[in-house]
């Protein structure tokens, strides 16, 4: 499939999850195969117009990555104009636009789902962007703000008309945020009615139900919370597309894929960002907090996701949140998914 003159390998991608699906977690996605797109976190386009480090953070990919979309987020069309031509001059592939996230941080400065509120407002931002930019924009939106304003088919068509050059929908709105179910129905009626590939999103924990989805009329299915608990859902997937039994993952695997992200987190605080035009001069993290403590920290955020269903995973989760150390991280790993001792070397080398 394609988007714009973008040609995606796969219909299947990883969706932009905030704190997330950093470069690290993107790259390992992707090794493991069935992965069309990746979409970086969403990046502030006040920050990128004002240079701020910080924002660049969030934007940094590298080239095993590609395809790569850069997700923006903002409700001013010239500022969500210039920033889409920073990130066209970082290399992109594709710029995003996120109209879907419902937290209110976001939606208070008039950008994510709000911008689903104001359809002509919204259409004017992409219509702006696309005038700025030779490189793809597209738009992820939801089912509408609440049930009052399921208005998704309506604004899907306006943003096609903008420029628009592809849409993923999460079959839920904003006030929905992530209870209740996905409405396909109402993502296969964006797809029936529109011309450019739409992506749909939405409770997509197995891969048998991308492959469901993928039936329901929409060119690709854009994959969150799935990849967090299973980064293997997509190449899986990609499996039972092609009349294959879905790959085995062993518990072993899953132990090793997280000593490589952990090894792939500490060489991410120490080297400088790839695709970018200047080189960052100042730590890339400024929050404060150490290095360690700052990966300990992302792999207890991915944990409660990854060790859903495991037996023992509730313990686990408890001594990964009280961990004080990163070798003593690798240790609670190793031991509970019986990582062999010359791979955990490996990963810590």
């Amino acid at each position: 499939m394609r988007i714009g003159s973008v040609e995606l390998p796969s219909p299947f991608a990883v969706a932009p999850m905030a704190g997330m699906t950093d470069t690290a977690f993107r790259r390992l996605v992707k090794r493991h195969g069935g992965c069309g797109l990746v979409v970086t976190e969403m990046v502030s386009s006040e920050g990128l117009v004002r240079g701020i480090d910080r924002t660049l953070e969030y934007a940094e990919y590298t080239e095993e990555e590609r395809p790569i979309s850069i997700q923006i987020f903002g409700g001013d069309p010239a500022k969500m104009a210039a920033a889409a031509q920073i990130v066209e001059g970082l290399g992109a592939d594709i710029v995003d636009v996120n109209m879907g996230c419902p937290v209110p941080k976001i939606a208070k400065h008039h950008a994510g789902c709000s911008l689903m509120r104001e359809p002509a407002h919204a259409a004017s931002v992409i219509e702006a962007m696309a005038k700025a930019v030779a490189i793809p924009v597209t738009v992820k939106m939801r089912a509408g703000w609440n049930d009052d304003q399921r208005n998704a088919p309506e604004l899907a068509r306006m943003v096609e008309g903008a420029g628009a050059a592809g849409i993923a929908v999460h079959g839920r709105t904003a006030a929905q945020s992530y209870s209740g179910c996905a409405d396909w129905s109402l993502v296969a009626e964006i797809a029936e009615i529109l011309s450019i590939p739409v992506f749909g999103s939405g409770d997509c924990v197995e891969p048998g139900q991308i492959i469901d989805r993928l039936s329901s009329g929409v060119e690709g299915v854009l994959v969150g919370r799935g990849v967090l608990r299973n980064p293997w859902i997509l190449a899986q997937a990609a499996d039972l597309a092609e009349g294959r039994a879905p790959r085995h993952v062993s518990r072993t695997e899953r132990g090793q894929f997280l000593l490589e992200y952990i090894a792939l987190l500490q060489e991410e605080r120490v080297r400088e960002p790839e695709g970018f035009r200047h080189a960052m001069t100042e730590a890339p993290h400024q929050s404060g907090v150490s290095h360690d403590r700052w990966v300990i920290n992302k792999i207890r955020a991915l944990a409660s996701w990854y060790t859903k269903g495991f037996e023992g995973g509730s313990q686990l989760r408890t001594a990964v949140n009280t961990c004080d150390s990163l070798d003593r991280l690798r240790e609670l790993i190793v031991a509970f998914f019986a990582v062999d001792s010359e791979l955990s070397l490996a990963s810590h080398a």
